[in-house]
């Protein structure tokens, strides 16, 4: 049985002008030690996924469908019961830090007191661990920091010290959303790195919440392209970068810049996300997708199995041979 077992996961929302459906019918599983990446734009669905999980939707949202931990279902159990959970054997890292941590307590207080809650630890206990944590995420001066507030950290400091909060406990299953966005690209590998020290050790299952594709492409093993709030493709990291089937997959891919670009023009998705209250009936991409038909704009495609290419799921009319780039537009 996998670790995580998520099927048929919804999420509504109740607002005044009618029910917004910001997921609709995700499916995955996550076994110990593997990543799975939730890409796509903002206002996709991506972390609204992983709140509905947590248990932490606004007060207007509501999820359905199952998420099961170990057996046991996330989004069924006791607000209790989830958090003696939470924090402890299931993990996150919130995207903005300024937000989630308390102005109030300082940093040695809000990581001891994770320690004390989950493990049982005496305040010293827990403090030695929270310096080691910080030193992991390579926070200088650990000791000494431990008792600033956090408006004393910078902008990408803040970020670090959220994600040495989600490691504290050595979680079951980690959930990442964007935590490298703050950081520059030298601590963005030094977290990547820490990451995959953390699921050698500990065989720890994450699910990496991001926009930024090369963090995908070095951690996960599978992938999810989110858009308006469904799966668009679904499948292992190697066949979503190197032969994606999905126009909405292909025009993300294209729009990352390349090394040695230097007067090619930057490639870009054309038009703009859609409105989450108004989908269109069709297919959510239908409207910005080169290969459109009309039958994609009325009929919604269902996710199902690609026969060429096993382990990948597509919501496509067209068939791969249909989207296929003639020779002369292919990036180099």
């Amino acid at each position: 049985m996998a670790l995580l077992e998520v099927t048929n996961l919804s999420v509504q929302f109740d607002t005044p002008d009618g029910p917004v459906t910001a997921v609709n019918g995700l499916s995955f599983e996550l076994e110990r030690g593997q990543t799975v990446g939730i890409v796509g734009e903002s206002g996709s669905g991506k972390s609204q996924t992983v709140l509905a999980m947590m248990g932490l939707l606004a007060s207007n949202g509501h999820a359905s469908g199952s998420a099961r931990f170990d057996g046991q279902d996330l989004l069924s159990l006791s607000p209790k019961a989830l958090n003696s959970i939470r924090g402890n054997r299931v993990a996150m890292i919130f995207q903005d830090p300024m937000t989630s941590l308390n102005p109030y307590l300082t940093v040695e207080r809000q990581m001891t007191e994770v320690l004390e809650l989950h493990k049982g630890m005496t305040r010293a206990q827990a403090r030695v661990r929270a310096v080691r944590a910080l030193d992991a995420v390579k926070i200088p001066e650990a000791a000494r920091r431990l008792g600033m507030y956090p408006h004393e950290f910078s902008g990408g400091m803040r970020q670090r010290v959220m994600i040495a909060m989600a490691l504290l406990c050595e979680p079951d299953v980690l959930i990442a959303d964007e935590p490298t966005t703050a950081l520059d690209v030298t601590v963005q590998a030094q977290i990547i790195a820490l990451l995959r020290e953390l699921q050698r050790e500990h065989g720890t299952a994450i699910v990496m919440i991001t926009h930024d594709l090369g963090v995908v492409a070095g951690l996960c093993d599978k992938v999810m392209v989110l858009y308006g709030g469904r799966v668009m493709e679904q499948g292992s990291a190697e066949s979503i970068f190197y032969q994606p089937t999905h126009p909405y997959t292909i025009g993300l891919l294209d729009a990352i810049p390349h090394i040695g670009q230097d007067g090619h023009t930057l490639l870009a998705i054309p038009g703009a996300p859609p409105n989450m209250a108004h989908l269109p009936p069709g297919c959510p991409f239908s409207e910005r997708c080169r290969w459109a038909e009309p039958r994609c704009v009325s009929q919604r495609p269902a996710l199902t199995a690609l026969p060429e290419q096993p382990g990948v799921l597509r919501a496509c009319h067209l068939s791969p041979a249909q989207i296929a780039l003639p020779e002369s537009e292919v990036q180099p």
